[in-house]
């Protein structure tokens, strides 16, 4: 049999279904708690609509809290046929916790993710994007197969590098090797929440989402153009993405990559056992 041809690019759609995690954890009044609140409540929803009609796999990072908090929001991911990875418990900064503390919450998130899944989860991708040092070693000692948390690259996967020593007062750097750990890049050009959220109170700039398509529509052509088999990886929450305007971003957004040849929609989980095969 001839095996299938590869995919031109993948494009990876990846949630962080925060919920109302960090505002819990920082101890928020009821306002800024119910924003947090619209994404199990509206934006999930939306979401999961727009995906089972485009017929769309995608990738769900989900914290410990909106599993116990908000348990048929979260079964609707996997009834769905996504993927559910590892975002900590509280959307902790990983870089701030202590090495026991920091252990116990990502063991917590891993038995939480099997208890809804009935088996580990195959992808983290730290909250905030905050890393420790230890971090990433923790992560592949854990058994995770990969790792959603770096922006060394835009669509090539690669293989965690771990041992790396920078010396700032001889000015010099002295890098490791790569691990087993596979790393799927992100960026925060493709990200929705720093072009959508505002500051404190309300108050900040918040982008159009106009400007947001164009960005990702001329990141996907240049993918698509020029760095083929890649993948892209867009990140994106329910509370963000999913207020009317900005499901019309990724509507149109999907429609265009739908309209490029060679591009499919997949799970990060086999996105990466396919490239770990091609790359052993």
């Amino acid at each position: 049999m001839t095996p299938a041809p590869s995919p031109r690019l993948t494009v990876a759609l990846t949630f962080d279904h925060d919920a109302i995690s960090s505002e819990v954890r920082r101890g928020d009044g009821p306002m800024t708690i119910s924003r947090g609140e619209f994404g199990p409540r509206v934006g999930a929803r939306r979401v999961l609509e727009l995906l089972d009609r485009e017929g769309i796999p995608s990738t769900w990072f989900v914290p410990g809290h909106t599993i116990e908090t908000f348990p048929e929001s979260v079964a609707a991911v996997v009834a769905a046929g996504h993927e559910l990875a590892c975002h900590g418990w509280l959307h902790e900064d990983l870089s701030t916790l202590t090495p026991d503390g920091e252990r116990a919450v990502l063991a917590r998130s891993v038995e939480a993710l099997i208890g809804i899944t009935g088996e580990h989860p195959r992808g983290f991708r730290a909250p905030y994007w905050a890393l420790s040092p230890r971090t990433l070693g923790l992560v592949q000692e854990l058994g995770f197969s990969y790792d959603s948390s770096l922006m060394d690259d835009d669509v090539r996967l690669h293989r965690v590098r771990f041992g790396d020593e920078h010396d700032a007062a001889a000015g010099t750097s002295r890098l490791g090797a790569p691990g087993r750990l596979v790393e799927v890049p992100i960026s925060w050009a493709l990200d929705d929440w720093p072009h959508f959220e505002p500051g404190t109170g309300g108050v900040g700039p918040m982008s159009a989402p106009s400007k947001v398509l164009e960005i990702w529509l001329e990141e996907l052509r240049w993918a698509h153009e020029r760095e083929p088999g890649g993948v892209l990886t867009i990140t994106m929450h329910p509370e963000a993405i999913g207020r009317g305007s900005r499901m019309r971003l990724l509507e149109r957004f999907v429609a265009e990559a739908k309209g490029l040849g060679g591009v499919i929609f997949d799970r990060l989980d086999a996105v990466v056992e396919r490239w770990s095969a091609a790359n052993p």
